[in-house]
């Protein structure tokens, strides 16, 4: 159930914060405003999460009429049939009976004939003034507050007299403190509180909270951005009239918004050969899977304002649709960049027709040049088979590990060994038990299968593998004294999108810088090589509404689990740097690399 039930201000919450501190909060209120203007009064609330759900009531002939103003008025839109029967039968299917509920009635008629008028109706509903889960408080219209202790102990008040003390017994009778947002801001929700209106709701919440009684505010904005706004300055009910909005947001908010655990030391390149139309011997080419602009900026936001990554100069962006679908994945995507053709989703290595194609690792293997994948997935995953393996079908393992011992690669890392158990592949590489070993191999065509199946993710655990990695098999490749071409992929940024896991996303894209800084570091002590880094698509539509640079905080959030056809970025380090620059489709950068190649090697 979606939509469907909202007429009352209630939503008490339970909300943990186990990503971060921030939310740590034993409970969080949502409160249904004007409930009984949702298309279905009480359930829609109920139904969706809210805990305080809000009736406004009018006394007349006798009856307590649900309505905003007097002249809204229908007779069947009593109190008992909008919200105490349905009330009633929520508790006989025991729907959530346990959860704590707030039935605020707002009076809009004289208080203390109204008041005594719903004490009398409620009398026949003692499954709810006898639930010590269902706490009934009355707003608007209320009676003295000298008088509160007077009243049965079922009926609660929402004290709205800030400057107003309370002896003991009267303060026992509130259940919550109110006040007009609009008194102390004209804030619409948007953007976000002048330092002025901050201090003025914030000395609000102060006083409110003195009682020692849940604080909320009326009248306040509508927002997401509001949402978060009053959770941090503690207001602890959340006015809304959008109850299920509000309660996905706040119920997500301990999972979306993070503050990052892991950083990348930012290198500052030498721009030596930066650009310069000098000859490209080595091309090392990072693709971060799934690692749209947002991805990026999130691991920028959180890494005090910087990556290695945005020290580069020479950026652009590329087109990512396959040869049959509006949205690319990532073995089409693979394709294009190792081959230079587009093709469609599901293949590897073979152009729409099926037919196999010649990928940049086997023409240069030709020009003997060394070649290696790197991936923090499996090795037969789609983006490291596309620079080796020639299938129809991205999950034919089969014949993607088939592929791989075929080819002619002179070193691979990655998960998968399961894959690989009674294959001869020990006769066609030297596997090596660990990337530390890397370096210092012997054997001209090498293999490290670092899992049975995919690699761990930063959270949990993998640390440096994938930098480490990276700078292993630079040392190893570069002391065959031949040019070379290596594919590192950061897998997992993409894995954590389909998840919509921002603390993963933001992990990964980290992760992956510090393998860009490896790169650069080593071409700027290795004339001749250039480093490109792209992605072969985005993932989830990720979005970063807000967070703080200081404490390394990130909100993230989504608007799918899959890929989306939003162009990625692409940079480039070294010599003609410059020629990757522009927006251009994703199979030409199989071209570029051919290009400032061509006549140099």
């Amino acid at each position: 159930m979606k939509h469907y039930f909202n007429f009352i201000y209630i939503l008490f919450f339970l909300f943990g914060g186990t990503s971060i501190t921030l939310y740590a909060q034993n409970t969080t209120k949502v409160h249904s405003h004007n409930d009984y203007n949702q298309t279905v009064p009480f359930w829609d609330a109920y139904a969706n999460g809210a805990t305080s759900i809000e009736a406004d009531i009018f006394l007349k002939d006798n009856n307590l009429f649900v309505a905003h103003n007097e002249k809204d008025i229908r007779p069947e839109r009593t109190l008992e049939n909008l919200y105490l029967n349905s009330l009633v039968q929520a508790q006989k299917m025991d729907f959530k009976k346990d959860k704590e509920l707030f039935l605020l009635i707002d009076i809009k008629t004289e208080a203390v004939p109204t008041l005594n008028r719903l004490i009398k109706i409620l009398k026949n509903y003692e499954i709810l003034i006898n639930n010590k889960n269902i706490r009934i408080i009355i707003s608007g219209n209320r009676p003295n507050s000298a008088t509160y202790f007077k009243y049965p102990a079922y009926i609660y008040f929402d004290h709205q007299e800030l400057d107003t003390l309370l002896t003991p017994e009267n303060l026992n009778k509130v259940a919550m403190v109110s006040a007009d947002f609009k008194k102390y801001s004209v804030w619409n929700g948007k953007g976000r509180l002048t330092h002025e209106d901050y201090k003025r709701v914030t000395n609000v919440i102060a006083k409110g909270k003195s009682f020692h009684k849940p604080f909320r505010f009326w009248a306040s904005p509508d927002t997401n951005s509001s949402w978060k706004a009053l959770l941090d300055l503690g207001v602890d009910i959340v006015n809304t009239d959008m109850p299920y909005d509000c309660v996905e947001y706040v119920n997500s908010l301990s999972k979306r918004y993070i503050t990052a655990s892991n950083f990348s030391k930012v290198y500052v390149p030498t721009y030596k050969t930066d650009q310069k139309q000098l000859p490209v011997k080595n091309i090392i080419l990072l693709i971060g899977d799934g690692n749209g602009l947002t991805q990026i900026s999130s691991a920028v936001l959180a890494n005090n304002g910087a990556l290695t990554l945005t020290q580069l100069k020479s950026l652009g962006l590329l087109k990512t649709q396959s040869a049959d679908d509006f949205t690319t994945d990532s073995a089409a995507a693979g394709t294009a960049l190792a081959t230079g053709h587009k093709t469609n989703n599901r293949a590897i290595g073979v152009d729409s027709l099926g037919k196999p194609i010649v990928n940049i690792l086997e023409l240069l293997q030709k020009k003997n040049f060394s070649t290696g994948c790197i991936t923090t997935d499996e090795i037969i995953g789609a983006t490291p088979a596309a620079f080796y393996a020639h299938k129809n079908e991205r999950s034919d393992s089969e014949g993607i590990s088939a592929d791989l011992i075929k080819s002619k690669l002179n070193l691979f890392v990655g998960g998968g060994a399961s894959y690989f158990k009674g294959t001869n592949i020990d006769t066609k590489f030297s596997m090596l038990s660990s990337i530390a070993e890397i370096p210092s191999a012997a054997s001209s065509s090498i293999g490290v299968l670092v899992a049975e199946k995919g690699v761990p993710s930063v959270l949990d655990g993998r640390d440096n593998f994938l930098a480490e990695a990276t700078r292993n098999s630079l040392e190893f490749l570069n002391k065959k004294n031949k040019p070379f071409f290596l594919m590192v992929e950061g897998a997992q940024i993409d894995s954590f999108g389909h998840a919509n896991n921002v603390a993963g996303i933001v992990a990964e894209t980290l992760d992956f810088d510090k393998a860009i800084t490896e790169a650069l570091v080593f071409a700027d002590n290795n004339e001749g090589t250039l480093v490109i880094i792209t992605a072969d698509h985005e993932t989830s539509g990720f979005a970063i509404p807000q967070g703080n640079v200081k404490k390394h905080e990130i909100e993230g959030d989504f608007i799918t689990h899959d890929h989306t056809g939003t162009m990625v970025p692409i940079f480039a380090y070294g010599p003609q740097s410059d020629k990757f620059m522009g927006v251009y489709e994703n199979n030409e950068l199989f071209h570029k690399m051919l290009e400032v190649l061509n006549g140099t090697n």
